[in-house]
């Protein structure tokens, strides 16, 4: 059966109306993923002697061990962030003398060799083989331990696909599961409970005691079992039918009445991100992006360097980028039906700017913290965001009047690429680009001081012209109001 399944895969891709496209993305992602390929294994064979010269005094392998709960959530936050569940359609199934366990165990099977599962062990093998010719430890050691790791691998998949299906609709179980990340990360920052020593001891006792390696195969076999069961009560064409209910959401967010005129459309906007997966997707990142600074503000390296305000306009404006780039094809399903209806465009335009101008102002609130590294830091995030006020808000809108290619509401932000174009891969540059070039050559030639006062001088001044912006702007959406609407309408764009 499973070899039946797979020849049906397969001819659903050959016969796919967006062939050609599809084709084109797997390319490009095979290129990215056969250099990924590459990267690790180079990393795998030259890991130990990297870690010997760095750490002369430690063995290898119990630096390894001390890091593998860092690798394990950056996994998992990653296969959260882009890798898909692998599906199909189950429709044309349901009605034929296939069992419902038997499409659950080709879908999780599947999900198996997905590219994800290959980097670690691409790198974990080279390393255990070199730890294993260059140490006192036996081939059942070593065994023990590769099989631990490369468990590790397994049990983030499967984990990834639970949380997919479980916790993302839960909207206190998806705050609690970031949110013991977050705890576990400070009680290690100010060393009251050390998470990495603690497991890196776990996996120091199974290089002792290779029997220990049958706990996480267990956790493996617990997973798939879970999320088999998960699926097969779920693998129903009405399972997530909501059942009639006396219950209802009351909440009209009367607090956006005070945007005047422009409260209506904040209304629709905010229930469409609530709503739907793809919004809130980049609603949820947006705030897990407010934790990008520790990566750098932490470190000297990077102290006052062109990566400080490459962060600061990334960390204050990164809902506004990853919303703004898709306006107005946020609106593509009812966009035709819109513009025949007397609404004014510049107050839709307003209203999304509006919007963003929220949530640059929320995520700066959220950066305010990493003035405990360095007070500079505040000064220049507020730099940031008021260029992202005045500049870079405008400018989205004005990309905006480009987008013509449809977006599906209910599918994930990540590797998807739908609704994507060439506008989106050129507003990179001005929108961080251009700011960062400025302020680097700016500090270069004057001084931290100066380059942030100009910063923000250029976003208060594009602040300022917002109405002749938004004229501009207008006159862009309505020239090519029919190219957009046309666009729209193509279910595959």
């Amino acid at each position: 059966m499973f070899r039946k399944l797979i020849l049906l895969e397969w001819k659903s891709f050959f016969r796919s109306a967006t062939m050609g496209k599809e084709i084109a993305i797997k390319l490009l992602i095979g290129f990215f993923a056969l250099y990924g390929i590459a990267s690790m294994l180079v990393l795998g064979i030259g890991l130990r002697f990297l870690l010997i010269e760095l750490f002369p005094d430690t063995e290898p392998l119990y630096l390894a061990n001390q890091f593998v709960v860092v690798w394990f959530i950056i996994e998992l936050v990653m296969r959260y962030m882009m890798q898909k569940i692998p599906i199909i359609n189950i429709k044309p199934f349901l009605i034929q003398n296939i069992k419902r366990s038997t499409l659950v165990n080709f879908i999780l099977t599947k999900s198996i060799f997905s590219y994800f599962n290959i980097f670690t062990p691409i790198m974990v093998i080279p390393f255990a083989a070199i730890s294993f010719w260059q140490t006192d430890f036996s081939f059942l050691q070593m065994s023990g331990w590769t099989i631990s790791i490369l468990s590790m691998v397994l049990i983030a998949n499967f984990l990834n696909i639970y949380i997919e299906k479980k916790i993302l609709d839960n909207k206190l179980l998806f705050a609690l599961f970031f949110g013991t990340i977050a705890i576990l990360y400070g009680l290690e920052y100010f060393e009251i409970f050390l998470t990495t020593q603690f497991v890196g001891n776990i996996f120091n006792q199974i290089l002792l005691q290779p029997w220990i390696c049958l706990i996480p195969v267990a956790i493996v076999i617990f997973l798939f079992k879970l999320n088999q069961r998960n699926l097969i009560q779920n693998f129903y064409l009405d399972a997530y039918l909501k059942t009639e209910s006396n219950s209802f959401d009351d909440t009209d967010m009367a607090w956006t009445q005070r945007f005047g005129k422009v409260a209506p459309f904040m209304q629709l906007d905010m229930k469409l991100i609530w709503r739907n997966k793809r919004p809130k997707t980049v609603l949820y990142m947006s705030l897990f992006f407010a934790l990008y600074g520790l990566l750098f503000y932490t470190q000297d390296t990077y102290n006052e360097s062109a990566m400080w305000a490459f962060v600061g306009l990334f960390m204050t404006g990164v809902f506004m980028m990853n919303f703004g780039q898709f306006i107005p094809a946020w609106d593509s399903t009812y966009y035709p039906m819109m513009m025949t209806q007397n609404i004014p465009m510049k107050l839709y335009l307003h209203s999304k700017a509006t919007l963003m101008n929220f949530s640059i102002l929320i995520m700066t609130i959220a950066t305010l913290p990493y003035g405990f590294f360095d007070y500079k830091i505040i000064i220049l995030n507020m730099a940031c965001a008021i260029y992202n006020f005045g500049i870079n808000v405008p400018l989205l809108l004005y990309a905006g009047s480009f987008n013509k290619k449809r977006v599906d509401l209910d599918k994930g932000q990540f590797s998807n690429y739908q609704g994507t174009g060439i506008t989106q891969w050129l507003i990179i540059l001005p929108l961080i680009g251009v700011p960062v070039i400025i302020w680097m050559l700016l500090k270069y030639f004057g001084n931290f001081y100066i380059a942030s006062a100009v910063l923000a001088f250029l976003g208060l001044i594009g602040f300022l012209l917002r109405n002749y912006f938004m004229n501009g702007i207008l006159k862009g959406y309505k020239t090519r109001k029919y190219a957009a609407i046309n666009g729209f309408k193509e279910q595959n764009a």
